[in-house]
């Protein structure tokens, strides 16, 4: 424990389009087998229709398929060529080279911030990449004086890697609900859900439980703020004398909500039992 007497802000960031805008492809496929159609989709763009998949219109003959994810995911070690650097950290030196403006997502500023200030800073991601891959991603920016010093580190769940699933599963001591998240087809709103929960455990664990510390995390996808918002509850609910805050950046906007409990009295006087209309 580093602290049982100090409040500390830790801050959680999606990666894509919530903190950088990268060129990273997600493919779906016409359902037609290995001879379907394939089209090439940007995160932004696959954000705005991932719900329409399989439904009637114009994505309804399209479906997620073994390659949708591939650039989202570390090349294997042993098939690395000399030389030759992972997805992400290509992506990452291909975007800042351009123009700030079309790389720099709404949380940017914010991660700069996190960074400078050395706050717990935790990364949830869909992508499936190694911890590693991830870190030497940001170091890029480290690299290029983009950020003054690499994130002080409380966590890293990039929830589409296998062995980070098989961790966050393996964390939950509720059978019910490890059965239930093992059957999904897509756990990644799951997955994020758990690793949530876990930072804020490790949080307390390393810096007090006494503190009156504060947790946000912002996200840019409507999907993923619910589960956001359903994780904080959670932690509310475990933690009421800790503040949670669900930051929404979903097509450049940037609403701040904070998290209370169900009976809190928010519209009225608590100490009358009178109703502020």
């Amino acid at each position: 424990m580093t602290s049982d007497t100090v409040d500390q802000s830790f801050y959680f960031f999606d990666l894509d389009d919530n903190t950088l805008f990268l060129e990273t492809p997600i493919f779906v496929r016409k359902g037609d087998g290995e001879a379907g159609e394939v089209k090439r989709l940007s995160t932004t763009e696959f954000a705005g229709i991932r719900t329409q998949l399989g439904k009637e219109g114009p994505w309804k003959d399209f479906e997620i398929f073994d390659g949708t994810y591939g650039h989202f995911r570390d090349i294997p070690a042993d098939e690395l060529q000399p030389g030759q650097k992972q997805y992400l950290v290509e992506d990452i030196e291909q975007a800042i080279a351009g123009d700030p403006e079309t790389w720099q997502a709404p949380s940017w500023k914010l991660f700069v911030y996190a960074c400078r200030k050395q706050r717990p800073l935790s990364i949830v991601t869909a992508r499936g990449h190694s911890r590693e891959t991830l870190k030497a991603g940001i170091r890029v920016l480290l690299d290029h004086g983009l950020i003054e010093k690499e994130p002080n580190y409380l966590t890293i769940y990039a929830v589409g890697n296998p062995d980070i699933q098989a961790e966050l599963i393996a964390s939950l001591d509720d059978e019910e609900e490890r059965s239930r998240v093992q059957q999904l087809s897509d756990p990644t709103s799951a997955l994020k859900r758990i690793a949530i929960r876990n930072t804020v455990d490790k949080a307390l664990e390393i810096y007090g439980a006494e503190p009156e510390h504060r947790f946000g995390m912002s996200d840019d996808d409507p999907k993923n703020v619910d589960l956001i918002i359903k994780a904080m509850c959670d932690c509310k609910k475990k933690y009421p004398d800790k503040r949670f805050f669900v930051i929404d950046t979903h097509e450049g906007e940037m609403v701040k909500l904070e998290v209370f409990p169900v009976d809190y009295p928010v519209t009225s006087r608590a100490e009358h039992g009178e109703v502020v209309g």
